[in-house]
């Protein structure tokens, strides 16, 4: 289930107010006759709206005891007061449960479930009949003198030959076509000269990044329940329909003992692997999915620098993906940058500590109240 930044940031409220009467020890919100006397105390901030602050004691309009920002809240793990730093003692880190990973490369994937159906389709048939006819022809006349003929049957190929792209079937598909005795039969049915029959499905724009032609692909079918049937995409279609935001793909399937009848619907699950393009290999650079906090404007992570000391960074990630640890499957973001190998991120109870920064440390660099009310300045 989704949810919203309202909601996030209303959850997150409730669970500082919640976890501040349960564990006082954990979030020091008593006021400044109750604060630490070993620490330095530097200002104190509106426990309502931590944009308001006072050099001395005070009070808000509900009667509610300004809270003490202490000198070390303020040390980033840098020597720059520009990220959200939080020190916590160990039983502090110990109430909130915090746990924290070292990031490493993964193979990230996406596993695309969608429906398909098999390939009933006489009028692309009838379009590759048309091609192969006009290259024959053009071929014929490769020799003749009328000129004028001559450039109106290539012509005929070439529109027949772009009908077939506008059709879903790639470049190299259609070249294979030159070769052939005629169209493909199994456009219309599968038979033992056929054995394999084609899919159409449906990928949606969101998702069009994972998938590549020559793509493995599995498909089930309610009629055999237990056995899978193995192919690969041929084809993506060139355009996409703008009523459904979806491209269709065009999926080659192999088909023993002619189970699979034109028409009938099949699950499809296309896995597909991200890859470092520049690096050309596999393995990503990926930082776990609970590790990043989502403001909607900015992504923000905690780095656990050692020694009970917290800090925020702004990170910028791909798209979600998943990868396998161990047996289980777990969810991730790709680092496009912000995060380096080796770096240790804050997993769980980082809500709690940047609920807890926005109080105690750099409030225009937290994910919830920093972002906004960065924003918010900005704007006056």
């Amino acid at each position: 289930m989704k949810i919203s930044n309202l909601g996030r940031l209303v959850i997150g409220l409730f669970v500082l107010v919640t976890v501040s009467a349960v564990y006082p020890a954990l979030f020091a919100t008593a006021g400044a006759k109750e604060a630490d006397k070993t620490r330095k105390i530097l200002y104190y901030r509106n426990p309502m709206n931590p944009a308001i602050t006072s050099d001395v004691p005070a009070k808000d309009s509900m009667g509610m005891d300004y809270i003490p920002v202490y000198e070390e809240s303020d040390i980033a793990g840098d020597g720059s007061q520009n990220q959200a730093t939080l020190k916590l003692s160990p039983r502090e880190i110990a109430l909130a449960g915090v746990a924290s990973e070292a990031i490493t490369f993964r193979d990230l994937f996406k596993e695309i479930r969608t429906v398909g159906k098999i390939a009933y389709d006489p009028q692309l048939y009838k379009a590759e009949e048309e091609f192969i006819q006009a290259l024959k022809t053009s071929q014929a006349l490769r020799e003749s003198r009328e000129g004028q003929l001559k450039e109106r049957t290539a012509s005929l190929a070439e529109a027949a030959r772009l009908k077939l792209r506008l059709m879903g079937l790639s470049d190299q598909q259609i070249d294979g076509l030159k070769d052939a005795d005629g169209p493909d039969r199994s456009l219309i049915i599968s038979d033992e000269k056929n054995p394999y029959v084609w899919v159409y499905a449906d990928v949606y724009e969101y998702e069009l990044s994972w998938v590549k032609e020559d793509q493995p692909v599995k498909v089930v079918s309610l009629s055999y329940p237990g056995e899978e049937f193995q192919g690969r995409i041929a084809a993506i279609d060139p355009v996409l329909n703008p009523d459904t935001r979806a491209e269709r793909v065009r999926i080659k399937i192999d088909n023993p003992r002619l189970k699979l009848k034109p028409q009938m619907y099949v699950d499809i699950y296309i896995a597909g692997y991200l890859k470092d393009e520049k690096e050309m290999q596999r393995k990503i650079l990926a930082v776990p999915e609970n590790a990043v906090l989502d403001t909607g404007m900015r992504k923000l992570v905690y780095l656990d620098l050692g020694n009970g000391i917290y800090s925020g960074k702004e990170v910028e990630v791909g798209p979600q993906a998943e990868a396998y640890v161990g047996k289980e499957k777990q969810s991730f973001y790709p680092v496009v940058s912000g995060l380096k190998a080796g770096d240790k991120v804050v997993t769980r109870a980082n809500f709690l500590i940047d609920s807890q920064s926005q109080l105690t440390a750099t409030v225009t660099s937290s994910a919830y109240g920093g972002a906004l009310g960065a924003k918010d300045e900005a704007q006056e």
